[in-house]
């Protein structure tokens, strides 16, 4: 890294671009309560056309690959050397906040347009990627749909998934947002991993950790790992809730409960045993034909499981297994758990860590190191082999949530430490 260049004084970020996109996004894609962009829909095309038309306007080449990723670029003096990419995504879960992906989009547009406007020519490509579809989580029960798409490592069955509200395939949204799903099925790639000197995504922590701490910005060391069970049942016995004695009960809700509070004591034994991990219940409800009056002999549960080790989490899931067996017999329920989804846990580059660390310090920006509580697009990036880093940050009531709140003064701080990185990389 040439730490000489980054000092330069005149090749600052670009201030004002951002807070402009960031009440366009909002003013396109408020629905009332928070934010939504759904993946492979309008909105998020809305989106991806607002930060294009603007890097046109900047003199970047731009591209659209079969996937609807855009890439957005300022050319380098030697275009045969590997590029930089900075980016993250454009799509939002349902009613959540502006931020969450938006920031590292145009965190990356704000420098490059720095560069641009002070007509510095790079060494090497930096490309500013608008990336589809992570919140897949959201929408299709699929992880990184549109940097893996890119990379080629979206497995085929993934464009057979229905989404989440409206039944219709992968495959289907992506035609009918003009992108080519068969190309992605085959495996075209729109990105070598050979061609690719580092990939840098920016976004808000998800969690109160740096507000928490008065520090501006994370680096992040890990991404997580995931086992997930998004349509889980326990089947019992509809009966009368005054007529029916306790022994003769098969109470679905009471079993849902019982796996919650026993495996939530799981998880407390293996933090106490100095495993790091995190288990939640996101959704924990009776089916719709339960009423007042009845006994449940239904109910339904979402559970997430993450960790950075593989290891952990399968610890946790052991668990699971077994808490099911032994709540089945001792209350002659019947669990479904049905198709288990997921994602594998990825280190972050440790070169990458340490310029950023460096970037910050010549910049003055506090930072501390930390794991990410949820998955990003650099986990796809770094299991392709490419160096990837990802930085945090902080931003106030947390994420997926309409009252996101990151401050635009830590923004700023944000792209002052990646436009230092960025010169002393591609200068």
């Amino acid at each position: 890294m040439n730490t000489d260049a980054g000092q330069r004084p005149n090749l600052f970020p670009d201030r004002a671009i951002a807070p402009r996109l960031f009440a366009a996004l909002r003013a396109m894609s408020f629905d009332g309560l928070g934010i939504t962009r759904e993946a492979y829909g309008p909105k998020e095309t809305a989106a991806h056309a607002l930060v294009r038309a603007e890097a046109e306007a900047l003199g970047l080449a731009t591209a659209t690959d079969h996937a609807g990723n855009l890439s957005m670029t300022l050319r380098g003096a030697d275009p045969a050397l590997p590029r930089l990419i900075l980016g993250s995504h454009l799509d939002s879960v349902r009613s959540g906040g502006n931020y969450d992906g938006a920031a590292g989009v145009l965190a990356g547009l704000s420098v490059v347009a720095g560069l641009a406007r002070a007509g510095f020519r790079p060494a090497r490509d930096i490309t500013v990627m608008a990336i589809r579809s992570e919140e897949a989580g959201s929408w299709f029960p699929v992880s990184y749909v549109g940097s893996r798409a890119a990379l080629g490592r979206l497995p085929p069955e993934a464009l057979d998934v229905p989404r989440l509200d409206d039944g219709r395939s992968l495959a289907e949204h992506m035609r009918a947002e003009g992108f080519d799903p068969e190309a992605v099925r085959a495996g075209r790639v729109a990105i070598e991993p050979a061609e690719v000197a580092a990939f840098l995504e920016l976004h808000i922590e998800q969690g109160p950790l740096l507000d928490e701490q008065a520090v501006p910005v994370g680096l992040v060391t890990g991404i997580p790992g995931s086992r997930r069970y998004r349509a889980a049942r326990v089947l019992g016995e509809y009966n009368h809730s005054g007529a029916t004695p306790r022994r003769l009960r098969r109470d679905a809700a009471i079993a849902a409960a019982e796996l919650a509070y026993r495996l939530d004591a799981e998880w407390a034994r293996l933090e106490a045993e100095g495993h790091s991990l995190v288990c939640t219940f996101c959704v924990l409800a009776t089916a719709p034909e339960a009423g007042f009056t009845m006994i449940p002999g239904e109910a339904r549960f979402e559970l997430d499981m993450r960790s950075e080790s593989r290891a952990s989490v399968d610890l946790l899931h052991a668990a699971l297994l077994r808490l099911v067996d032994e709540i089945e017999a001792g209350r002659g329920v019947r669990f479904e758990l049905g198709a288990e989804s997921g994602s594998l846990s990825s280190r972050l580059d440790e070169t990458l860590q340490t310029e950023l660390a460096t970037a910050a310090e010549a910049a003055g920006v506090p930072y501390r190191r930390m794991l990410s509580g949820g998955g990003h697009d650099a986990a796809a990036f770094a299991q392709a082999g490419i160096p990837a880093a990802l930085m945090f940050v902080r931003n106030q009531n947390g994420s997926h949530n309409a009252r996101e709140a990151m401050r635009i003064e830590d923004f700023d701080a944000a792209c002052a430490v990646i436009g230092r990185w960025v010169v002393g990389r591609a200068g």
